[in-house]
C-alpha cells in the first residue's frame, strides 16, 4: 500500500481559539447541510457546539434565521443561565431548556443537534425508535432513547432535564411527538448522526408500510454497531457532506 494516502481524522489544536474558531466553522457548515435537506420548519430546530474554554456555555443558531445562510459571524454564544453573551440576535427559548440540560448531564459531548424533520417527526408519532432492519441503522442499535411524553413547545428547564435523562448515556433520542436528537463529541458526529438517523427513520416507515420487515439478528446488530457506530466512523461518514456544502457555499465562513 502507498505511503502516501491520504486518510483524514479529526485535527488537533494549538490554542483554544484555534478550537473555537473550528467548532464555530463546523456548526455553520453543518447548519446550511441540514437547511439544504431540508430540515427546516419555521424557526424549530438547532444544532449547539460546547465552547472548548467556557465550558457551561454553547454555540447555536440565534432565533429566526433560516439554516440556509447563517455564517459564523451570525452564531450565537449562550451561557449557563441562557444569556446570549456574544452575538447580534436572541436565542431560541426552545433551544437553551433543551440544550443545557444535555449539555450539563452529558460533558462529554460536544455538540447537539435537533431539528423537526419530516421523517423523524412521523416516527415520533408512532413512538418507536430505530430499528435495526438495515446495516446503516445498526448504528443506533441499543443507543436510542424515546422520550415518551408530549406537554408542548419546550421552554421549561424541566423538561429539559427529563429529555436529557431520556437521552442517557445513548447517542440518540426520539421525542414523541417532536422529532429526534442526536449528540456527538464532535459537531461533525453529531450531524451526521442527526442525518443518517433521519433516513433511518424514513427506510423504516416505508419498509413498515409495505409490509413485514425482516430485522437483523441481535448478535449481527451488536457487531455491525460496534463496527459503525462511534463518534469517530460517523466524523468520518460526515466529511463528504462538509466537503461539499464548503465548495458550494464558501460565504458561510464569513
Amino acid at each position: 500500500m502507498p505511503d502516501n494516502l491520504i486518510f483524514r481524522l479529526p485535527p488537533t489544536f494549538e490554542t483554544v481559539e484555534e478550537e473555537r474558531r473550528h467548532r464555530k466553522e463546523r456548526l455553520a457548515a453543518a447548519l446550511r447541510i441540514f437547511g439544504k435537506l431540508g430540515f427546516e420548519e419555521g424557526v424549530a430546530g438547532h444544532i449547539t457546539a460546547r465552547d472548548p474554554e467556557w465550558t457551561d456555555h454553547f454555540w447555536v443558531n440565534p432565533f429566526g434565521l433560516s439554516f440556509k445562510h447563517i455564517s459564523v459571524s451570525d452564531l450565537i454564544l449562550v451561557d449557563h443561565e441562557g444569556k446570549v453573551v456574544e452575538g447580534r440576535y436572541p436565542v431560541n427559548e426552545a433551544a437553551f431548556a433543551i440544550h443545557s440540560q444535555v449539555h450539563q448531564a452529558r460533558p462529554g459531548v460536544v455538540a447537539a443537534a435537533h431539528s423537526h424533520s419530516v421523517h423523524g417527526r412521523a416516527l415520533s408519532a408512532l413512538g418507536q425508535v430505530i430499528e435495526p432492519i438495515t446495516q446503516d441503522a445498526c448504528a443506533f442499535y441499543q443507543d436510542c432513547g424515546l422520550f415518551d411524553g408530549y406537554t408542548g413547545v419546550v421552554t421549561d428547564l424541566e423538561e429539559g432535564k427529563r429529555i436529557a435523562a431520556a437521552l442517557g448515556g445513548n447517542k440518540a433520542v426520539v421525542l414523541r411527538n417532536h422529532g429526534l436528537l442526536t449528540v456527538g463529541d464532535t459537531v461533525d458526529a453529531a450531524a451526521w448522526w442527526f442525518i443518517t438517523m433521519e433516513r433511518s427513520a424514513q427506510v423504516q416507515l416505508l419498509a413498515k408500510a409495505a409490509g413485514q420487515v425482516v430485522p437483523i439478528e441481535p448478535d449481527n446488530a451488536a457487531l455491525t454497531y460496534r463496527q459503525i457506530g462511534n463518534d469517530l466512523v460517523g466524523w468520518v461518514n460526515y466529511q463528504p457532506l462538509h466537503d461539499q456544502i464548503v465548495r458550494e457555499q464558501p460565504d458561510l465562513f464569513e
